[in-house]
């Protein structure tokens, strides 16, 4: 068996934040942690090309890999008002799977151990865990440290009182001419069919005046089929959009579940859960890259000064308990989405609603921000909320934005 300080489980955005980080700094009394990176064969159980989307305040690590960044949002409401607004010292950014994995392996350096290999039983113990593997060839692979980090995704969610899924379709267009605004990102264009619950909008992330990603999106239990999200989107970039003459150069299609679930990050004495697996999605939005970088940074601040490395969930509980009220009142068809999100951007400043979709906001902030929304619905949902049992956890988890 090979012995490691750390063994990381997956190399999606989670598993690849933490080794980037992990490798620069020195374990006490140790030094640079020697690292393995374990990761499924290439074949069907890894996950294809996405794009992840955040905002954060002023330069940040990422930002040489960046695909575009916007300093502008828009929502647009049912009715077709336009709400518009700089968001600085905030941006907008959009990250390409391909372009940030390649970007943190190119800086591995020798402490890191990349390991094609399927992962078949982790072993928890006092002072080391172990990770048993199969490799592409069938040969058995074990691996043991003193911290392991799984960030593959559950098979099944813990049991939640409301469980959404945001389940989504992006077209990359090319236009034949200029219509886009490069400097404007379109955050949520609500002139979309209204589903029975739930809300579904628009989603328009420019990156020149000829090129985008157009997204269909809908928060509600069910998935559409191949021909509902092509006609969506057809109906949305024709209809909506008036695009008349454009090719879609490449598509992306994800599943996030936007849950009230808790999820627990410590599952043994030397096992820990990250990523979407840890907790770090915003059940309200399904934004989790964010929420992985402030686990991520949780996680290297203690192994460097020696403490328990327990990830955090990088949401507070008020956050959390707030967000269970509108799944719920979403789900329940007690709230018209649309309306909900056209009123919440219309009257509130969008930095401020973004820090709270962040968790950098006051708690009287977020007070005179729920004033802005329908409050008789809301309160009842609250109410609704606190009676609803817990059902078991059945929903996927794909593609974090």
């Amino acid at each position: 068996m090979r012995e490691f300080d750390l063994v990381i489980v997956g190399a999606g955005a989670a598993g690849l934040t933490l080794a980037h980080f992990a490798a620069k700094i020195a374990l006490p009394g140790i030094g640079p942690p020697e690292i393995a990176l374990v990761e499924p064969p290439a074949g069907p159980a890894r996950p294809g090309d996405r794009t992840w989307c955040f905002w954060e305040r002023g330069p940040g690590p990422w930002d040489g890999v960046l695909a575009a960044r916007w300093d502008t949002l828009s929502v647009i409401s049912p009715s077709g008002a336009r709400h518009e607004q700089a968001i600085g010292p905030l941006s907008y950014k959009m990250l390409r799977s391909r372009d940030f994995e390649t970007h943190v392996r190119a800086g591995f350096g020798p402490n890191v151990h990349p390991c094609a290999a399927t992962v078949t039983a982790i072993d928890d113990g006092a002072d080391r865990a172990t990770v048993r593997a199969t490799r592409p060839d069938g040969a058995p692979v074990s691996l043991g440290a003193a911290h392991v980090f799984d960030s593959r995704p559950r098979p099944v969610p813990p049991g939640a009182r409301t469980t959404l899924l945001q389940h989504f379709r992006g077209w990359f267009v090319h236009t034949e001419d200029d219509v886009f605004d490069p400097g404007t990102a379109s955050l949520m264009d609500l002139r979309t069919p209204r589903p029975r619950t739930g809300v579904s909008f628009g989603y328009v992330l420019p990156t020149s005046p000829r090129e985008a990603l157009v997204e269909y999106t809908e928060f509600n239990r069910d998935v559409l089929d191949e021909d509902g999200y092509e006609a969506a989107l057809r109906r949305y970039t024709g209809q909506v959009l008036g695009l008349e003459r454009f090719t879609v150069a490449a598509r992306e299609q994800g599943v996030i579940p936007m849950t009230d679930a808790r999820f627990p990050t410590r599952v043994g004495r030397r096992v820990f859960r990250i990523g979407a697996a840890g907790g770090a999605t915003r059940p309200s939005t399904g934004y989790t890259f964010g929420g992985i970088q402030r686990q991520a940074a949780s996680v290297v601040r203690s192994l460097e000064r020696g403490r328990d490395p327990v990830p955090p969930i990088p949401h507070r509980h008020r956050h959390l308990a707030m967000d269970s009220v509108l799944l719920h009142a979403l789900d329940s068809g007690r709230l018209d989405g649309a309306e909900f999100f056209a009123r919440l951007f219309a009257r509130n400043d969008t930095r401020e609603v973004l820090e709270f979709l962040d968790g950098g906001s006051t708690f009287g902030r977020e007070l005179a921000m729920g004033l802005t929304t329908p409050v008789a619905a809301m309160s009842a949902a609250v109410v609704e909320r606190a009676l609803a049992p817990l059902r078991a956890g059945a929903a996927p988890e794909r593609h974090p934005r």
